[in-house]
């Protein structure tokens, strides 16, 4: 496949900025190239454009090359990046399943892009007939997050793979998830196929949302396209120091991953006890997806009692459906506690 015959006429033809740290990497004495101001010298000088330190401690972590691993600004950047790269406003169209996250929608609508919604079945399923048959010659990008959100389902490694190896274009895997699920991340297939970008991010099992780190894997071309189109200074130096610090934990993270998957199964299963609680979807993220009664009226009432949850009714297959997330220990009890006297059952004991 000829990824540079994807890209748009004018991003082919893009000269990147070249920035100061672009053109000079090591260390130096005296740094006048870049009119920064020689004083406050914690935060005076620019961060470095490809956070190398960075990427190489990643590399280690998740097993893939650095010359495949791309940083954004969440995986919301590499999100848009993707779009604007190889989808022509107004001409182009990108595919996601419905319902899944909401930026990818987002981002197209900003560049101007179509995007064509192909509904999962009612029990989240995908079909990919379904998909190849929403698909056109503007297809160029199909977005796929596995685990889902708000579903919190996978979708079968080699259902996608039988599907990349196909299709005339980009396919986005968003694992933001992954670190809560059973189905190995797909990461090691984008140097199998050139045409496969696989997300995942610092925000969810390494708890570092408020940095905004996300991370793109995929080929050595592709990357190289990233980087040609994204702000000289996308991921600042504080944010560069602070992911260093927390990919220091990996234990740590895994602990804690496993203790959620261990009170997503708690909190699955106390659920059932509720006779508001109507159905409860498998789930290999950090949430559940749970259909009540009257979602409109127990969110109101939860929100009253200071628990916030995300009210999905009104999205396609979530009638009255709540995601909630797994939460402490602790916070999951509350939860319990606060539901058993919305339900007003008196007799409730935690199983």
């Amino acid at each position: 496949m000829d990824i540079q015959q994807l890209l748009r006429e004018n991003i082919r033809r893009l000269k990147p900025y070249s920035s100061a740290r672009d053109e000079f990497s090591g260390q130096a004495d005296i740094y006048i190239d870049a009119n920064e101001n020689p004083y406050n010298a914690a935060y005076n000088r620019y961060p470095d454009p490809l956070q190398k330190v960075v990427k190489k401690k990643i590399s280690q972590i998740k097993g893939v090359p650095f010359n495949n691993i791309f940083l954004g600004n969440g995986s919301d950047e590499p999100i848009d990046l993707i779009i604007r790269a190889f989808c022509n406003p107004g001409i182009d169209n990108v595919i996601a399943p419905n319902p899944s996250y909401g930026m990818y929608k987002v981002s197209a609508d900003i560049n101007d892009v179509q995007l064509i919604q192909v509904p999962l079945t009612p029990e989240f399923h995908l079909n990919f007939d379904d998909i190849r048959a929403a698909a056109d010659a503007h297809t160029k990008v199909i977005f796929l997050c596995s685990p889902n959100n708000p579903s919190g389902n996978c979708i079968p490694i080699e259902d996608i793979k039988n599907f990349v190896s196909t299709f005339q274009g980009i396919v986005v895997v968003d694992e933001a998830y992954i670190d809560f699920c059973d189905q190995p991340s797909m990461k090691e297939y984008v140097n199998i196929y050139p045409n496969l970008v696989i997300l995942q991010t610092l925000s969810k099992a390494w708890g570092a949302a408020s940095v905004r780190m996300g991370m793109a894997f995929a080929s050595a071309e592709i990357i190289q396209i990233l980087n040609k189109i994204k702000p000289p200074y996308n991921i600042s130096k504080p944010a560069q120091e602070a992911a260093l610090e927390i990919l220091e934990h990996e234990d740590q993270v895994r602990q804690q991953a496993a203790t959620v998957i261990s009170e997503r199964k708690r909190m699955a299963l106390e659920l059932t006890r509720y006779k508001g609680v109507k159905e409860i979807f498998p789930s290999e993220a950090n949430f559940l997806l749970v259909r009540v009664d009257d979602a409109n009226k127990l969110y109101h009432w939860l929100t009253s009692q200071g628990i916030i949850v995300r009210n999905r009714h009104g999205q396609l297959h979530c009638d009255n459906c709540l995601r909630l997330t797994v939460g402490t220990p602790t916070e999951n009890d509350i939860l319990f506690i606060k539901l058993n006297e919305y339900y007003h059952e008196k007799d409730f004991v935690f199983g």
